[in-house]
């Protein structure tokens, strides 16, 4: 269970600031202005704050129960900015459009794409196939991951495909998440970038239904993750 000892404001209303702000194109003063018109009177800092610290733990609970995905991936990165400037956000998902795991970074080298993978086939599972894009960081981390399987995993391998039009799924649904970053107008520093977009993932996840909702409604279901 998630503790929310120590906030002077009740965990509904937490919980229903922290999921708008992550779910819609809005901004801090924009929420702010919003709980106001309930009477709620919250300043935008406590807001971020909020953000910041429950964000990425609801994100923790909502990849150990996610749906299953399927083996096969696509895999590319993004743009986020972050100190006003431009840092790397890597995704993966699977064939169907579900969130396989995500990584923000200032750097797009192997070194990062190897810690994305690992973090992703440590959450996942190892894949049949990846689609990529052209990036040589992301195929030589690929052929890695291969050397090391032949010799623990059985011979088996994944099979890799550098092809664009096949990452259209994934270029669509990180257009979801550009379009909820938009209004925040970048952020201030690496570590609540990091956490802001670990809640807008979960949020995304949600919305397509990866999260088991048995009827409930998307806020009750982000609400659940904290139990």
């Amino acid at each position: 269970m998630i503790e929310f000892k120590g906030v002077h404001y009740p965990k509904s209303v937490i919980l229903h600031a922290v999921f708008f702000y992550l779910r819609y194109a809005v901004s801090y003063r924009d929420l702010e202005e919003i709980l106001a018109e309930r009477g709620i009177m919250v300043d935008h800092a406590p807001l971020n704050r909020w953000v910041v610290k429950f964000a990425p733990l609801i994100a923790v609970r909502a990849q150990s129960r996610k749906r299953p995905t399927t083996n096969s991936w696509r895999m590319d990165e993004t743009y986020i900015k972050v100190k006003g400037r431009w840092t790397y956000l890597y995704r993966a998902v699977d064939r169907d459009g579900q969130t396989l795991d995500f990584m923000l970074s200032e750097r797009r080298d192997f070194a990062v794409a190897r810690c994305f993978f690992k973090r992703a086939i440590g959450s996942n599972g190892v894949p049949d196939r990846v689609v990529i894009d052209k990036s040589s960081a992301n195929l030589a981390d690929l052929q890695a991951v291969n050397t090391i399987l032949q010799f623990t995993g059985g011979g088996r391998t994944v099979a890799i495909r550098q092809a664009k039009y096949l990452n259209n799924i994934l270029e669509q649904d990180h257009r979801f998440i550009k379009r909820i970053t938009g209004p925040m107008m970048g952020f201030k520093a690496s570590h609540s970038a990091a956490a802001t977009i670990a809640g807008i993932e979960t949020a995304h996840m949600i919305r397509e239904g990866q999260i088991p909702a048995n009827g409930a409604s998307a806020f009750k279901v982000f609400a659940a993750l904290t139990a």
